[in-house]
């Protein structure tokens, strides 16, 4: 396991007078170990767990289909292994932890992620512990990245925002979305990521609609193009949404531009140790009326090992909780000033990665010139 991130979560764990954390989460095992089994996303049942005690013990769980995978990634960790279609990979947890002399202990553990049935059943099997929720301790900490993490995404940025702009200079007018879309995912393997995630190609009408993916249609004169991929590598994720135009802008779309341009400057300027997550929000809400554009819920998010973490740049309750938090060095976001509803048939989206540092925020998706609005010849 890594660490430094071992470190932290002791430390947490030790304040919260948990004797053990239980991560069941793929991003909570890639956050701990720094890669994330490949079929447990895909498959909910195939539980790959990692468990850390308070005095830094460490050990993992994993399905036998997965065996070699974990022993491979991880080749000093105690592994149990647990048969999928024979064994109760709870059971195979619980002995792990009456291992550890946690039989009766306090175990913080994953309960947004956990399905109830499997709860159940860990506690059939150790009923003297005492299970609580962990999941907020634990994307607290995962907030703050450290140094390895803020490189990782730092070079994830960068993949996602050459492989959007080269996708766009390799079309002409006459092809379609899937040859962007073709592209874009050669150009993402080319450049070193290990998968993508959420591909979006939008063009004309189409680039009105939020989050859809390519189709046949074909790219004519003044179409609009967005075009968004999240690149991942070690379940980290960059996220970078990049708009062009065929042959010239239409009517106001480069007025359009011009604005969300100046709305990303302003959350750069703005977004820096110690700044509220609601002020910046606020501000970027005045500078977008100021603009005439429509209003949007939030406008920027915490980004790592899910495509959007907490903190929020906005003003509502997510998950039953506030969003607004105090900005600290080394978190990562994503900034997004965009407009789906321009009024003139077309949507128009600039989403870019940022780490803030001590002073002020890095602009991680620095490969692309977004200054002016790329063009499809």
């Amino acid at each position: 396991m890594r660490a430094e991130i071992v470190a932290r979560l002791v430390a947490a764990m030790k304040q919260a007078g948990l004797d053990a954390v239980v991560t069941v989460s793929p991003e909570n095992f890639g956050w701990l170990n720094g890669f994330v089994v490949p079929s447990q996303p895909l498959m909910r049942h195939r539980h790959a767990m990692s468990i850390v005690t308070a005095d830094g013990r460490q050990s993992l769980v994993a399905v036998d289909m997965e065996e070699t995978t974990v022993r491979n990634r991880a080749p000093d960790m105690p592994v149990r292994i647990w048969a999928e279609f024979t064994d109760s990979p709870m059971e195979a947890l619980s002995q792990s932890l009456a291992g550890f002399g946690l039989a009766t202990g306090r175990v913080g553990i994953e309960m947004d992620y956990l399905p109830a049935g499997d709860f159940a059943a860990l506690v059939r099997t150790m009923p003297g512990a005492r299970f609580e929720p962990c999941e907020a301790m634990l994307a607290r900490l995962r907030q703050s990245k450290t140094a390895d993490e803020i490189a990782l995404m730092r070079r994830l940025s960068r993949i996602a925002d050459q492989a959007i702009t080269d996708a766009l200079s390799s079309v002409h007018p006459g092809d379609t979305e899937m040859d962007i879309a073709a592209a874009l995912t050669r150009n993402i393997y080319a450049l070193g990521a290990e998968q993508f995630k959420l591909m979006i190609v939008a063009t004309g009408e189409r680039s009105q609609l939020p989050n859809v993916g390519p189709t046949s249609r074909t790219l004519v004169a003044r179409d609009v193009c967005r075009v968004e991929i999240f690149s991942v590598i070690g379940g980290y994720q960059a996220g970078v949404c990049r708009t062009a135009v065929v042959g010239e802008a239409p009517p106001h779309a480069e007025r359009i531009w011009k604005h969300l341009v100046e709305c990303k400057y302003q959350l750069l300027d703005m977004i820096r140790p110690g700044v509220s997550c609601r002020e910046v929000y606020g501000a970027f809400i005045r500078k977008l009326t100021e603009l005439e554009l429509a209003p949007i819920s939030f406008v920027g998010h915490g980004i790592g090992l899910h495509l959007h973490e907490e903190p929020y740049l906005g003003n509502n309750p997510i998950i039953g909780r506030t969003v607004d938090q105090v900005i600290e060095a080394d978190m990562v976001f994503s900034i997004e000033p965009l407009c789906y509803r321009t009024g003139h048939g077309y949507g128009m989206q600039l989403k870019d990665m940022i780490r803030v540092t001590d002073t002020g925020c890095e602009l991680l998706s620095d490969y692309a010139d977004t200054d002016t609005l790329q063009v499809v010849r």
